[in-house]
This record gives C-alpha cells, sequence and structure tokens, in this order.
C-alpha cells in the first residue's frame, strides 16, 4: 500500500469529494441542482488533471544531479537514506530505529469498528548519500510517498506505520542549499562601508576606539585608522566562512514547488500521476457527456 502523506488535496481529496457530488447528484431530481453539480465536478476534474500532469513533468523532467556537484535550488537527488550522528529516531511502534516515521493508531469502538484517534509524525532530518556526498533532509513540509507499511495491534488498539529504515533508497525533489561556504556575493568592499556605518551609529563608542587625540572628533587619520580595522575585521570573517566545513541540505522550496520525498522509483512516481491524470480526463469527458444529456432532458420538458 502507498501513501501520500500530507498536501495531497488534488489526489486524495478530490476524488472523494467527486463521489459525493455524485451521491448527492443521485438523490435530487433532474434539475438546477444537477446542472450545479455536473459543473463542480468538471471543475474539480480540470484543476486535478492539470496538477497531476504538471506534478509528472516535474519528476519526469527533473534531472537527478550528484550531490557533490549539484546547483544550488531546485533539484532530484537519489541515494541510500542513512540516520544523522547522535541520538538515533526511535519508531514509538516497535522501538526500532527509523529515518522517519508515520504512525497512525485507531481504536475499536462496541460495534467493531475501527476509529481513527491520532496521528504521530516525526519530523528528525536524515541524511541522503548518493556516492559522491551526503546531505541532510528536511523532511519538514514534504509530501512524504512511502511504501513500507506495517501494522500492530494490541487489544483494541491498532497502529499503522509507515517508514523510512537506514539503507533505503530514497527519492527527493526540492530545494539544495550549501551552508558553510562563502556566497558569491560576499562583497568585501559593501560589508566594509556597512560596518563602518554600524559603527558610527554609535559616537560614543567610535569615539572611545578611534579618536587617538582625545579632542571628541575623528580626524582624517584616525578614520583612516577606523577604516583599515573594519577591513581587517570583514576580511577574518570571510576567512572563518571559507574554513568552515561544508553541509549540504535539501529542504522545502521556499517557493510552491512540489517537495516530494519517496522510496519509490521516480519512473513509477511520474507514472502513478499519469494514471491520476488519465483518471481526471476521464471525469471531465464524463461531465461534459452528462451535460450534454441533462441539457436534452430539460429541452424535452420544456
Amino acid at each position: 500500500m502507498l501513501t501520500r502523506l500530507r498536501r495531497d488535496v488534488a489526489n486524495v481529496t478530490l476524488p472523494t469529494l467527486q463521489l459525493l457530488t455524485v451521491a448527492l447528484i443521485a438523490k435530487t431530481a433532474p434539475g438546477k441542482g444537477w446542472g450545479f453539480g455536473i459543473g463542480l465536478l468538471a471543475a474539480s476534474s480540470l484543476y486535478g488533471w492539470l496538477r497531476s500532469i504538471r506534478t509528472a513533468r516535474v519528476i519526469a523532467d527533473t534531472p537527478t544531479s550528484r550531490i557533490a556537484s549539484a546547483a544550488q535550488g531546485y533539484v532530484e537527488l537519489r541515494g541510500r537514506g542513512r540516520p544523522l550522528d547522535g541520538t538515533p529516531l526511535l519508531s514509538p511502534v516497535n522501538g526500532l530505529p527509523v529515518l522517519w516515521y508515520r504512525v497512525r493508531t485507531e481504536r475499536r469502538e462496541s460495534d467493531g469498528k475501527w476509529r481513527h484517534v491520532s496521528t504521530d509524525e516525526s519530523d528528525a532530518s536524515f541524511l541522503l548519500d548518493d556516492g559522491s556526498g551526503a546531505c541532510a533532509v528536511d523532511p519538514e513540509g514534504a509530501d512524504m510517498m512511502v511504501r513500507r507499511q506495517e501494522t500492530c495491534t494490541r487489544g483494541d488498539t491498532r497502529h499503522t506505520q509507515w517508514c523510512l529504515i537506514d539503507r533505503d533508497r530514497i527519492y527527493v525533489l526540492g530545494d539544495f542549499a550549501t551552508l558553510g561556504s562563502v556566497a558569491p556575493e560576499f562583497d568585501i568592499g559593501r560589508q566594509t562601508r556597512e560596518l563602518l556605518d554600524h559603527w558610527k551609529s554609535d559616537r560614543k563608542a567610535l569615539l572611545e576606539r578611534f579618536d587617538l587625540d582625545g579632542d571628541g572628533e575623528i580626524d582624517l587619520r584616525e578614520w583612516e585608522l577606523a577604516r583599515s580595522q573594519a577591513r581587517r575585521e570583514v576580511t577574518k570573517l570571510r576567512d572563518e566562512i571559507l574554513s568552515a566545513p561544508e553541509a549540504h541540505v535539501v529542504r522545502k522550496p521556499a517557493s510552491k514547488s512540489l517537495f516530494l520525498i519517496s522510496d519509490l522509483d521516480p519512473d513509477r512516481l511520474a507514472a502513478r500521476y499519469r494514471w491520476w491524470s488519465a483518471y481526471h480526463v476521464a471525469v471531465f469527458f464524463a461531465c461534459a457527456a452528462a451535460a450534454s444529456w441533462l441539457s436534452g432532458i430539460v429541452g424535452v420538458t420544456r
């Protein structure tokens, strides 16, 4: 069983709403209510088709990058999952180490039916290693499509867990960033001017530091001394950043671009969305046929 866990309004919630709309239409006599319902179905299927086909294209058209050479920005990565150093993330169901989990808890009622009680999901980061390097994956805000599922029943309580574990093959579409490196736009001259402006905003501190003759003013010689000191401090900061180890992270894009994490092959993911787009196209044409039939019925009864 595959689960899409978050923000899948189009492909999970939308068909449910469409079925409810059809059920409501079936309970009413042909008329304006049917027309409204058919129009709603057609609009929702058109939205679902656009969303599904766009997602399929993003998955199919985004080339796979290597972590060591990936460009900053929106990328596709594939590799093996690994835990971060430190305390491992443990499954709340069986206590085993996992990279990520989602647990749905249900309780059996007196009528024998299972009722949803709660859903718990981890938000801890894990590593993705593709052989060229490793990057941290921050799953916050991601659409998780995960196959591994297990169910544990204890008395009248049932836990269903989806999880990713160590060494799983993982596919990620998201925003890639390298932390700890100097950004190309790092400008020593501009940084120096900004630091001097900051010092000038506190005249008392500026005088205490650079008014060598104590006359209450900063003359040209003293100002040149301040400029030299500011440049040294900015250069030192740049060198500290340069010497810091780089760390890569992939996370939710700032834009509305798809942020997807899965243990499925991307070809299967793209195919899944194409099937959804085909479903929505079928619903749309069914609505068009129903609208044509309804217009004929209304015309006859007039």
